[in-house]
């Protein structure tokens, strides 16, 4: 038989044994209950709104550099093709139409001591080459001397009448300053002249191959005929 003292520490032992059995039992309900939780908590609302958010961001973020990457695209022209400029009735001309031709782009003015001379032998180079991929695109400029004063109708029947041009005859523009047509500033920034880009009178004259690439740029005492061995280079006579 158990004595009393053996009986006490017996009934501790048992007390302890239950204590502990409790306490791992309640640990691993704890746990579980953890592991329950945290999926539950990951697809909560409120995380769900978090992640949401951090998607949203990130499509914004993408969004935004294929935007820059798209405008950077279309802020840098690669060609004299890039560009849309206005004719002498003020409607839109895409440059583009041009591709394969060989452009000869001169600032003209009718009332220049240079006038005669180059509007002459534009007329002539132009007879002899427009069927073989030639085009002079003559764009009226007022910035020198004020010598173009007129309108670009009275421009335009000066140049047919006086000198027969057959070649298209553009809208004014500036081809200096801040207000330079687009298109003159990418001639000037792809061949600058020897004293700086700024074109430095009327006749000035851009030669642009069949990839709308500027290869050469001359001066406006340069006469139109005396280019033709370059010319008919581009245009791949021999």
């Amino acid at each position: 038989m158990l004595t009393s003292r053996s009986r006490i520490l017996s009934q501790k032992y048992l007390n302890f044994a239950s204590l502990s059995a409790s306490f791992l039992l309640s640990k691993q309900s704890s746990f579980n209950s953890k592991q329950t939780l945290l999926p539950s908590l990951h697809n909560s609302p409120v995380s769900l709104h978090s992640q949401s958010i951090k998607a949203g961001v990130s499509r914004r973020l993408l969004g935004s550099v294929r935007f820059n990457h798209s405008m950077a695209s279309q802020s840098s022209p690669q060609s004299a093709h890039d560009f849309t400029v206005k004719d002498a009735k003020g409607n839109d001309v895409d440059l583009s139409i041009y591709k394969g031709k060989v452009l000869l782009i001169v600032n003209v003015a009718s009332q220049c001591g240079l006038t005669d001379s180059n509007y002459t032998e534009l007329t002539q180079l132009y007879a002899k080459y427009k069927d073989q991929g030639l085009e002079i695109l003559a764009f009226p400029c007022n910035q020198f001397g004020s010598q173009e004063p007129g309108s670009s109708e009275e421009i335009v029947e000066f140049a047919c009448t006086r000198f027969k041009a057959e070649y298209p005859i553009f809208d004014k523009v500036e081809v200096n300053g801040n207000n330079a047509a687009p298109i003159y500033k990418y001639l000037k920034s792809s061949k600058g002249g020897l004293f700086g880009d700024n074109i430095k009178w009327n006749f000035s004259k851009f030669l642009v191959d069949k990839e709308g690439k500027v290869v050469d740029r001359y001066a406006p005492t340069t006469s139109p005929l005396s280019i033709e061995k370059e010319v008919k280079k581009l245009l791949g006579i021999a």
